[in-house]
């Protein structure tokens, strides 16, 4: 069989969507750790019935707190989740088969992460996927120690994994507001960026990025619920370079 497989989960108040993501890797992971900055709403106490294992660190960034969750494994190889992330039925037959073989055949592996829309069960027809290096050898590549962004370097065998992971990001509009809003905060203080670069942006930034979300991101395909994120969206956006620009 493969080595051995560690689930990393960072979280904070997931009660409500933390249970399945952890059941969609029992069968695959050896053990799932779950990475905790002081939840408030018993997300501690449902992991640990469902067999993870709970470590609380305050708070430091995004990249810092997968970094910390790496060092917290027992094993090399990281299957790295978000609490409102999990595993399609067809990845888990995927990986599966993959743990059943000799070895792990990358030190890398880039997983299709589908969102699903508040009050859906599985993402829209034609559904866009955001790359992300989830499943990866700790010995040879690692997290960025960026706070604000969190992205696993490429090694060179990667690989595609076929099936996609499922993440819905967001359980209300409004939620997604206040995270959007939150994590342009974040990157303004760490990125600092130059006021004179990002003025003439203003007046393109909205239906740019609404065109981006809509048409090219494929939430056309998402009906009323498509519509609705790609104006958020594009209006977050437009929000994010005022921030940059106050800054």
């Amino acid at each position: 069989m493969a080595e051995k497989l560690t689930c990393a989960i960072i979280a904070k108040n997931e009660a409500a969507r933390i249970a399945r993501t952890i059941k969609s890797v029992q069968g695959i992971a050896d053990e799932v750790v779950v990475i905790d900055s002081g939840s408030t709403d018993g997300t501690q106490a449902l992991a640990t019935s469902l067999g993870a294992r709970v470590i609380f660190n305050p708070w430091p960034g995004y990249g810092p707190q997968k970094r910390f969750a790496e060092d917290q494994a027992s094993h090399d190889f990281i299957l790295n989740l978000d609490a409102d992330e999990w595993l399609s039925d067809a990845l888990i037959g995927e990986l599966k088969a993959m743990k059943a073989a000799p070895a792990w055949p990358a030190h890398s592996m880039w997983l299709k992460v589908m969102l699903v829309y508040q009050n859906r069960s599985k993402p829209a027809p034609f559904a866009y996927y955001n790359p992300c290096i989830r499943l990866y050898d700790r010995r040879v590549t690692r997290f960025d120690a960026s706070t604000v962004y969190d992205e696993v370097p490429a090694t060179a065998d990667v690989i595609w994994l076929r099936a996609p992971a499922l993440h819905q990001s967001f359980t209300s509009m409004a939620q997604l507001m206040r995270k959007q809003l939150n994590y342009f905060e974040m990157q303004a203080r760490e990125l600092k960026p130059g006021r004179s670069r990002l003025w003439w942006r203003l007046p393109l930034e909205y239906p740019t990025q609404f065109f981006k979300y809509y048409i090219l991101r494929r939430h056309v395909f998402g009906g009323v619920d498509g519509f609705i994120v790609s104006h958020i969206e594009a209006f977050m956006r437009f929000v994010r370079l005022v921030i940059f620009l106050k800054m």
